[in-house]
């Protein structure tokens, strides 16, 4: 394993650090707007913008990346994403957040981006998956190692700012200094959505509903705890432990779903964190122990959603298709997370913060009866036949590129295919 690692060590320490740095920008600006009395809808908007500039630069960043080179645009991007936590701190203001918010969103898809190229250049058929698995760790303990920062400092100066910028230029040092050559232009994002729902109605359906509600969690589910009465170390517990229950629950629910209809899985673990928003939204508990439980079993089914989905979509999906079925769902879900905060925001001011899970709990219901209305319609692909479930981007952490899906052995098929075109 150490071998297949060594390659590409710099990369993953420098991965480290700048989703460490995500982490820790991610949940100090909602937590330091709740305590500036910025509203429900502008908190929302810091994840809308921030979404919707990620969606664009998967689009717009290969192009900067091939006029200026790797190396250039990655210092380019991560110089602007350290200029604009340092200015976030220095304008407390809402307007120049939701700026600075949307460019940083663009700056990480083409950063993330980079990075995932050069993994990918690196990668050999032998050390892909562990390269991939690891890539997908190092992003999920990154997120969540950042979010766990915020209670060590006060929120109202600008240490923690200082503290994410210095993070953001360690993870400059490794590819900047590195000698390996330049990977490969970076793939153009793609999104065929009639192709998408003509191959599988309920992934195409089901991702965007999923993407709206942990969009609108991951935006404002700190902003929930603030307006219930958690401290920040409370705070940072919850939204770590979703994450965790998440990653956790992708094998059962992996292995599950290998062996069943996935839309009958998709339908029960929709169900289930429709229970458990409901709970949290109708009992509206206030103490932190019974947040926290309900908030992990929330996090445990909704996290899993997304990699079934996908993975139903590739049983329909020829093998060589892997990338741009995958790729668009991605985009895709990205959409949803652009919708999820939007609408979450407006409802907790009318609602109460509980209402969160409300909007959460809605999607999640949508989901579990249109899984069930397309399982009566068209038979599943026979056991047999499916690729093996496997954990995907996004599944339990930040949003993932098109680009990161090149890493994933699954993909093997399309580049297969693509040489023989070559060829």
């Amino acid at each position: 394993m150490s071998r297949n690692l060594l390659p590409v060590l710099a990369l993953l320490c420098g991965t480290l650090f700048l989703f460490l740095g995500n982490g820790l920008q991610g949940l100090l600006l909602p937590v330091r707007g709740s305590q500036e009395g910025y509203s429900n809808e502008v908190l929302g908007l810091l994840g809308t913008t921030w979404a919707s500039g990620f969606v664009i630069g998967c689009f717009v960043a290969p192009n900067v990346v091939r006029r200026i080179g790797h190396v250039r645009a990655f210092s380019g991007f991560l110089s602007l994403i350290c200029l604009n936590v340092l200015l976030t701190g220095i304008l407390v203001d809402q307007t120049a957040w939701l700026i600075l918010r949307a460019i940083t969103g663009f700056c990480t898809a083409g950063t993330s981006m980079i990075i995932e190229s050069w993994l990918n250049e690196r990668a050999t058929p032998e050390s892909r998956g562990t390269i991939f698995s690891f890539y997908i760790s190092i992003t999920l303990f990154g997120v969540v190692g950042g979010q766990l920062m915020v209670p060590f400092a006060d929120i109202s100066t600008p240490i923690l700012f200082m503290v994410c910028g210095i993070l953001y230029s360690i993870a400059a040092l490794p590819t900047t200094l590195s000698k390996a050559a330049s990977p490969q232009p970076l793939k153009r994002a793609r999104l065929d959505l009639p192709g998408l729902f003509r191959n599988s109605p309920i992934s195409f359906v089901g991702i965007l509903l999923i993407g709206t509600a942990n969009g609108a969690y991951g935006t404002l589910g700190a902003v929930f705890a603030t307006r219930a009465g958690l401290d920040h170390s409370a705070v940072a517990a919850m939204v770590s432990i979703t994450i965790f229950a998440g990653a956790i629950m992708q094998f059962p629910a992996g292995r599950l779903s290998d062996t069943m209809d996935r839309r009958h899985v998709l339908a029960g673990l929709s169900a289930a964190s429709a229970l458990a928003g409901l709970a949290v939204a109708l009992l509206r508990p206030t103490d932190v122990y019974s947040i926290v439980i309900l908030v992990a079993i929330y996090g445990a089914a909704a996290n899993a959603l997304y990699p079934i989905a996908v993975a139903h979509a590739n049983d329909f999906a020829a093998p060589e298709d892997f990338v741009k079925v995958s790729g668009g769902l991605l985009l895709l879900y990205g959409i949803g997370t652009i919708i999820g905060p939007t609408l979450g925001g407006p409802v907790m001011s009318f609602a109460g913060p509980h209402a969160l899970f409300a909007v959460t709990a809605v999607a999640h219901m949508l989901v579990t009866a249109y899984a069930i209305i397309r399982s009566r319609q068209r038979a599943p692909v026979p056991v047999e036949e499916r690729e093996a479930y496997q954990t995907a981007p996004t599944s339990a952490g930040p949003l993932a590129t098109p680009e990161s899906l090149s890493l994933d052995p699954r993909a093997k098929n399309e580049a297969t295919a693509e040489m023989k075109e070559a060829s």
